[in-house]
Order: C-alpha cells, then sequence, then structure tokens
C-alpha cells in the first residue's frame, strides 16, 4: 500500500536533520515579508516571502564583509607609509647615536666609549696624547701597542677615501696626539713610533 505524504508543517526540519541551527528572520525583515505580500494581494507572507527576505539578508552580509578595491588599497598604502615612517625614524636615532659617539677628528667621544662598554663589555679609556717624557711605564705600553696595532700591521687599510679625505682609521692618530697619517710611510713612521716605547716599556718594567 502506498505511503501517504505528509503535510509540509508536519515534516521534521531538513536543517536539524543536516545538524545545521535554524536562522529565523529579523522583526524588521518579517515587516518586509508582510508589505511584500500586501502588495501582492495576500494577507499574510508566504514562504516565498520569507526565503526571499532571507536571501537578501545574505547577500547583504557578503557584500558588506568584501571590502572595495579602494578602500583595501587605502588601508595596504596607509601601512606601507606607517611601516616606512618607523624605519626612517629608527635609521635617523641610529645615526644620530653613531654622530653622537664619534669624534669627527678621530677615534670615540667620551659617549661613544660608553656605549662600546655597553655592546662589548670592553671599558675603553681615552688615547695618551702626553709627550714620551711625561708618559707613565703603562702609557708607553697603551700607546705603543696601538701605534704598532693600527699602523704595523702587513696590509693597511685605506688611509684616504675618493676624495683624498682622511678615513676613521688614519683619524684615530689624532685621538693619541699623533699627526694623522696620509701615505703608507707616515703610517709606517707611526708604527716604529710605537715599537720604540714598547722597546722602553719593557727596560723600564726590566
Amino acid at each position: 500500500m502506498a505511503k501517504t505524504p505528509r503535510a509540509p508543517w508536519k515534516r521534521s526540519n531538513p536543517r536539524k536533520r543536516a545538524g545545521k541551527a535554524s536562522r529565523h528572520l529579523s522583526p524588521a525583515q518579517k515587516s518586509a515579508a508582510k508589505a511584500r505580500a500586501r502588495r501582492a494581494g495576500r494577507r499574510y507572507p508566504n514562504l516565498v516571502d520569507n526565503m526571499r527576505m532571507a536571501a537578501k539578508k545574505t547577500s547583504r552580509k557578503k557584500t558588506s564583509k568584501k571590502p572595495s578595491k579602494a578602500k583595501s588599497a587605502k588601508k595596504s598604502a596607509k601601512k606601507t607609509r606607517k611601516r616606512t615612517a618607523k624605519k626612517t625614524a629608527k635609521s635617523s636615532r641610529k645615526r644620530k647615536a653613531s654622530a653622537r659617539e664619534k669624534d669627527p677628528r678621530g677615534g670615540l667621544t667620551a659617549a661613544g666609549r660608553k656605549a662600546f662598554a655597553r655592546k662589548q663589555g670592553a671599558h675603553l679609556r681615552p688615547g695618551v696624547t702626553k709627550t714620551e717624557a711625561e708618559m707613565t711605564p703603562q702609557e708607553m705600553r697603551r700607546k705603543g701597542s696601538w701605534a704598532v696595532r693600527f699602523y704595523g700591521r702587513a696590509k693597511l687599510p685605506p688611509l684616504v677615501d675618493a676624495k683624498g679625505r682622511p678615513t676613521r682609521h688614519a683619524l684615530s692618530a689624532h685621538a693619541w696626539g699623533e699627526p694623522v697619517p696620509k701615505t703608507v710611510a707616515a703610517a709606517r713612521r707611526l708604527a716604529a713610533k710605537g715599537e720604540r716605547l714598547l722597546a722602553r716599556y719593557r727596560r723600564a718594567k726590566g
């Protein structure tokens, strides 16, 4: 015997069978569905009216979620500007700090020595600028060691740049009270002076 079909209002909710939550129309959507039914000459909204209102809600949600290309481009440009501004500010701070730490005439300033101590854990002292007669044995050792280390090496780094200006390596001589070498011969003379100071230090200690 053929099974009699059940009335639609007696059937179970297909969304419930599928494990999905039921979505109800908002009061505003219900009012809109009633108005649509009245325009069509019906006293009450039918399933089609309700479905149309639900579909409008979904389409509105979809369109509102997707930002326009112009807005996306504007937001992206704003983020890029912020990143660039941060990078510029950071590099500017670094340059200023570096300028404060380096003596333009050669060597490091007091702030530079403090920064070096913080980073490297080494205590740097200012260069010895006294005459040989005024130096203590320790000062002779320090200055002699610096001169040999900087200007006695087999291959010297550049002493002048492309414009003929002394490099930071050459300018370090000024921090030790010596003339800034611009030629290899001048640098070797400073290294020889360093050797003499170290020899004097060894004699004084011996």
